[in-house]
Formats: structure tokens, C-alpha cells, sequence
């Protein structure tokens, strides 16, 4: 056996690399995908599509590594987690778009829990926050507005999944319907503590049972490929949310280290191992991976728009005309000339959890240019990633002595800079920066031994590069001052969402 094939499903696009024994990249493929906006805070997929083009790459990875059936020990998926599908079980077809975990359009639902005194027993089962983020309220949703769902999902006619569990029930031509912990700890559905569906939670969403996926450990054999146009009979054996993914990968496999993904949306998590943290600063305690009878558990603070806010310049305003344009523009500036731009472009996620804030951009003057307002996007990333970070250090009582750093968006040297300044601690980025799907590869490997342990994985780690902080402390803090200043301004906006 040569390799791993990881399928790193994403937000915006459809990615397969096939791995090594090195930890090294042999072949990779990606493909964007359509995003759907019906109205205002509303975000969409076409699943379908999502499958079809996940296959598409699949194939061209394995082409482009080279690598026949023989070569593959394994398939590993990481995967946005939060989407939600909802498919019929006799066609494998899905009864509406799948609703994406930006979407907005469970606010007043989670209003009314909010308001009805459910937030303390679902952050104590599931160690979450009620916001629309989470599956459950999207599912509910589906529930009560395709025709006839309810009465078909009680009839046992319907399969509810995340994206692991879609990709999972194609890759098996709908043999198997499975998720993994980590993937059903973001449900609201879930207790992460007996690890189980939780009965209470169920009937709070009305979800009926026969909807869900039996749930598989993060790392061992899951099932056997067998669909068109992929290699038969290859064992599924790591399955993982996309963050959690990127956890092991970037190999912060010991209680206190943390790492943080900048892809559409901002993801830092801290390794807390058997320990499960309640948060007191607006974070999550979810399920870092299951493997071999053990859990561990992490610390999460999530920002919903990073790189998507770079995007929107590009797409939205045309500012730019490719992503990568971006660096070069707002170093043509010394700073941001005043201007901040806050990205709630699908509300505010940790540690405020606001899903009525809207983006907002103060500080505009008459010498305001586009330079000055990539540079800002670029600080915006760093901002609330600091702040999440910052929380982190509060809820775990553990000072941060570096911070591991992946996802497109870390390419950016001026970004990496700026958040080590704000830090005031190093931040590492390692040599093979696809640490999502590294450690999706890596849980499939160690799953059927391709890789010992994780003491083996742990010594293919190494950085490419260190960003020390500059700036004085005052300054950083008088910075994310003035930061936390513009995010007053952008909050509880839409108040009919």
C-alpha cells in the first residue's frame, strides 16, 4: 500500500489528496461548487452536486498520484460540519438543497429556546450554544417545510446526515448511513457525555429516530467503497469534522495545544483530551476524535467569515480579481488608515453568537482606497481570531505558548504577522498546510495501520514557518480595543432574521 486518499470536503469547493507514508502530498484535485442564496441569510447546496463533484476529484487525484486499487490502504473524509441533508433512502435523492452552517434562517427559533430557558440543558448534554450554526434547528426546519418530511421520516422513508454521513452513504451506494462522533457532537442531537442520540434533545426538535446515522468511532474501519467511477472494495476508515480534522493533522494531540484553520470561516481549537471544558467566554466544547474506545474532547471558538470575506471582495465588490491578489494590496499600505471592517456577513459566531449582526465597515474617509479596505479585511481575519483565542486561554486557564496555523488564508504572511502581533505568542505554520485533509488521512492510515500511532504521526509534523510577534502588548491591546469598538457597531442589526 502507497497511500491514503483524503476527500476534504469544504464550504466553497471539493478537494481529494492522496497522502503518503511521509505525510506527503502524492496527488491532489479540487473544484469549486455552486453556493445558492434564496434570500438574505439564507445559504445553500446543492448536495448532489457536492457528491458529484467529490467523486470528480477523487478520481483526478488518484490519476494525477499515479495509484492504482492496490496502492490505496484507505479513504478518509473531513467535511463541513454543521450542513444538513436530508435524503430519501429508496432513491438516495435529496428532498431540498442541503441548508449550509452559515445559514441564518432558524434565528427566531433559537430566540424562542433561548427564551424559553433551553440554553443550560443543551450546552450541559451537548456542550454547545443554541445558534442556527448547528444542525438541529436546520433539520427541524426541513422537517416542517418539505411536504409530507414529518410523515416520511417517521415512516423511516428519510436519512438524516451531515456532509461525512452523505459522502459516506454514496461512497457505499447507500449501504451504509453512519456518521462519526465528532460530525454527531455538532447535531445538537448528541450528548457528549454517554455519547449517544439523546432521547430529551430529540423530542425538543421533534426528530424522529429512525432519521439518524449510527454513529462510528473518528478512526477505524467504517466501510467499503462501491460506486461508480472510484475503485471498489477501498476501506472508509477515518471520518472527521473538517476542524477536528485539521486538529490532528496539525498533530496537537496533547492536552493545551491548539492550532487555528483560516478557510471560509475561522476555526481554533485547543486540544483538552478526557477533560470536557465548560466554557464561561462564548466557546463550545465539542468531540475532538473517538478512536479505539477513548475519547477526546477540545475547546472551539468558530468565526464564520475569514477567507469568504475575501472572496465577497473579489466577487461581490471586484475589488480583486483572484484571492491571492490580496496580500500584494494591502501591503501597499501602511496600515488600514482607520478603517474596520467587520465580517458578520452571516452573523457573529464565538464569543458573541449574535446571528442578527450584519458586516459593517466604519472608519471610511475621503482617503479611504481599496487597499485600505483589503488590509482591513485581511486584520479582520486576525482580530476575531485573536479574540477567540484570548477566550480560550480564559475557559481552559492555560496560557498559549504557540498557536499552529492552516487553511488558504494562512498562506498570507502579512495575515500570520499581524496575528502573532496581536497574540503575543508564535504562530507556526507547518510544511504541508492541507492539515484538514492530512488528518483525515491520517485517522483513515491509523485506522487500518498504515500508520502505527499517533506518536508516529506526532514526528511528520515539522514548521515551515515561525512568525515571532513585534508590536508592543499595549499596542496590540489598544488595537483589539479599537476592533472590539466596530464589532458594537455591526451587531443585532437584522432583527427580522
Amino acid at each position: 500500500m502507497k497511500a491514503v486518499l483524503a476527500f476534504d470536503q469544504g464550504t466553497t469547493s471539493s478537494r481529494a489528496i492522496a497522502f503518503g507514508h511521509d505525510g506527503r502530498i502524492l496527488g491532489i484535485a479540487q473544484q469549486e461548487f455552486r453556493q445558492i442564496f434564496p434570500q438574505p441569510g439564507w445559504v445553500e447546496h446543492d448536495a448532489l452536486e457536492i457528491w458529484e463533484s467529490q467523486r470528480a476529484v477523487a478520481a483526478r487525484a488518484i490519476e494525477a498520484a499515479r495509484l492504482s486499487r492496490d496502492d490505496l490502504a484507505a479513504f478518509g473524509i473531513a467535511n463541513q460540519r454543521e450542513t444538513t441533508v436530508l435524503w430519501e433512502r429508496a432513491t438516495g435523492r435529496p428532498v431540498h438543497n442541503a441548508i449550509v452552517w452559515q445559514d441564518r434562517r432558524t434565528a427566531s427559533r433559537c430566540d424562542a429556546l433561548r427564551q424559553a430557558g433551553r440554553a443550560s440543558m443543551i450546552a450541559r448534554k451537548t456542550g454547545l450554544v443554541i445558534d442556527p450554526y448547528f444542525s438541529g434547528t436546520k433539520l427541524e426546519w426541513l422537517l416542517d417545510h418539505v411536504p409530507r418530511a414529518r410523515e416520511r421520516a417517521a415512516a423511516g422513508e428519510l436519512a438524516f446526515g451531515t456532509i461525512d454521513c452523505w459522502l459516506a452513504w454514496q461512497l457505499t451506494g447507500g449501504r451504509e448511513h453512519v456518521t462519526d462522533a465528532s460530525n454527531a457532537s455538532r447535531t445538537l442531537l448528541y450528548d457528549i457525555h454517554r455519547m449517544d442520540w439523546d432521547e430529551e434533545l430529540l423530542a425538543l426538535f421533534r426528530v424522529p429516530r429512525a432519521l439518524l446515522p449510527r454513529v462510528a468511532a473518528t478512526s477505524g474501519p467504517i466501510a467499503r467503497s462501491s460506486c461508480e467511477g472510484l475503485p471498489a472494495g477501498v476501506p472508509i476508515a477515518g471520518m472527521a469534522g473538517d476542524q477536528q480534522a485539521a486538529l490532528f493533522g496539525q498533530a496537537c494531540l496533547r492536552p493545551g495545544m491548539a492550532k487555528n484553520t483560516y478557510g471560509t470561516g475561522c476555526f481554533a481549537l485547543m486540544n483538552t483530551g478526557e477533560a470536557i471544558a465548560a466554557s464561561k467566554s462564548g466557546l463550545v466544547a465539542t468531540v475532538a476524535w473517538l478512536h479505539g474506545g477513548k475519547v477526546s474532547y477540545a475547546l472551539e471558538g468558530g468565526v464564520f467569515v475569514a477567507g469568504a470575506a475575501i472572496q465577497w471582495l473579489r466577487d461581490g465588490l471586484g475589488l480583486i480579481g483572484h484571492a491571492s491578489e490580496i496580500d500584494a494590496l494591502a501591503s501597499s499600505v501602511a496600515d488600514a488608515g482607520g478603517v474596520h471592517f467587520v465580517p458578520a456577513l452571516a452573523g457573529l459566531g464565538a464569543p458573541y453568537w449574535d446571528p442578527h449582526a450584519r458586516g459593517t465597515i466604519v472608519g471610511i474617509t475621503r482617503g479611504t482606497t481599496r487597499a485600505h479596505l483589503a488590509r482591513a479585511t485581511l486584520e479582520a481575519i486576525a482580530f476575531q481570531s485573536a479574540e477567540l483565542i484570548e477566550a480560550m486561554a480564559a475557559d481552559s486557564g492555560i496560557a498559549l505558548t504557540e498557536l499552529r496555523v492552516d487553511g488558504g488564508a494562512s498562506a498570507s504572511d502579512l495575515l500570520m504577522q499581524t496575528q502573532a502581533d496581536l497574540l503575543g505568542v508564535p504562530v507556526v505554520r507547518p510544511r504541508v498546510t492541507e492539515t484538514t485533509a492530512l488528518g483525515a488521512a491520517y485517522l483513515a492510515g491509523m485506522g487500518v495501520g498504515f500508520w502505527k500511532d499517533e506518536a508516529e504521526i506526532a514526528s511528520l509534523w515539522s514548521a515551515e514557518r515561525t512568525f515571532e510577534p513585534r508590536m508592543p502588548r499595549e499596542a496590540a491591546r489598544e488595537r483589539l480595543g479599537e476592533w472590539k469598538r466596530a464589532v458594537e457597531r455591526s451587531r443585532d442589526w437584522a432583527r427580522d432574521a
